[in-house]
């Protein structure tokens, strides 16, 4: 995975894994592993509740985007139950630079913020 630097910590192992799954494309495994079971996912125009609607909010999210080529972790902050950071990433509508926030329960997302900051079309 480009993008990502040497971090050794519960919040960067989470990214890495969140990142990992996203890019395999296993959003079932990512919403298992990586989300309490009440968990939820919340941006300014949806709210996903429950693994399964956090999957099926992925599913929905990928079609969209096709693929996430990570380009920068531009910012990173953590606790010892949170994390936030902003990243670039290319995608097939461009290159998208976006924020993530997690509160974490037993080193899963009991809460997930997320949003675009802004998108760049690909030129052509």
């Amino acid at each position: 995975m480009s993008g990502i630097e040497a971090g050794d910590s519960p919040g960067w192992d989470f990214y890495r894994r969140q990142l990992a799954y996203i890019q395999a494309g296993d959003l079932d495994g990512l919403a298992e592993n990586q989300y309490t079971e009440d968990g939820e996912m919340i941006g300014f125009d949806f709210n996903a509740k429950g693994r399964a609607a956090i999957a099926e909010h992925f599913r929905g999210y990928m079609q969209v985007l096709g693929y996430i080529d990570l380009r920068s972790t531009d910012k990173f902050t953590e606790t010892g139950d949170t994390l936030f950071f902003e990243a670039t990433m290319a995608t097939k509508l461009g290159v998208a630079k976006v924020y993530d926030a997690f509160v974490l329960r037993d080193g899963k997302a009991s809460h997930h913020f997320t949003g675009v900051i802004s998108v760049t079309p690909h030129e052509g």
